[in-house]
């Protein structure tokens, strides 16, 4: 609420955590870590929280300003972001600050499909399946099918990690687990 209602209280508090982020990022990269985390959930299942204009004014120069500490050390370090819900108005611009890898790939919110014929050459995702539907609901043969369909998807022009998009829940079976491992690491 306090993008919209207190920008000050807002910049300051994001200010703090975007200096503390800035910190681990540089440290990380003098380190020579290969890859960094980052990211917070800015979307729902169909949408972004806010409009775009605000994560334009107030989120992505600070995750610009992070991404670019740790480039300026170590220019190919890879940078992993994630955020739940329907990115997909971001995922440009989250390319263009630097993003590398984006996860979860929630199929239940984004066509996965389309999202690595459009920005398949420029991302690695990791996630893509679903943790709402397949892997809860799902039988053991749906589970490897679409295990089997998401390798088949991103298997030329792209990367992927093959994952459940969250979390692997209680009520998902042991079977469903077994069918997700076991599909995985078959070659195609």
């Amino acid at each position: 609420m306090d993008m919209a209602a207190d920008k000050e209280i807002c910049s300051y508090i994001l200010d703090k955590f975007t200096d503390i982020s800035t910190k681990k990022a540089i440290a990380a990269a003098k380190a020579g870590v290969d890859m960094i985390t980052s990211g917070d959930d800015v979307a729902n299942q169909s949408t972004l929280m806010f409009s775009i204009e605000q994560w334009r004014e107030i989120i992505k120069p600070r995750w610009a300003k992070v991404f670019n500490a740790a480039r300026n050390i170590k220019p190919d370090i890879q940078i992993w972001y994630h955020s739940d819900g329907n990115i997909e108005q971001i995922i440009p611009e989250l390319i263009e600050i630097g993003v590398t890898i984006l996860n979860p790939i929630q199929p239940e919110c984004m066509n996965v499909t389309k999202l690595k014929q459009t920005w398949g050459d420029k991302l690695v995702f990791d996630g893509t399946i679903g943790t709402q539907t397949t892997m809860p609901f799902g039988t053991p043969d749906e589970v490897r099918r679409v295990v089997k369909d998401r390798k088949s998807t991103f298997s030329y022009g792209s990367a992927l990690i093959i994952a459940p998009t969250h979390f692997v829940e209680p009520e998902v079976s042991i079977d469903n687990i077994l069918a997700f491992l076991d599909e995985a690491v078959q070659r195609q």
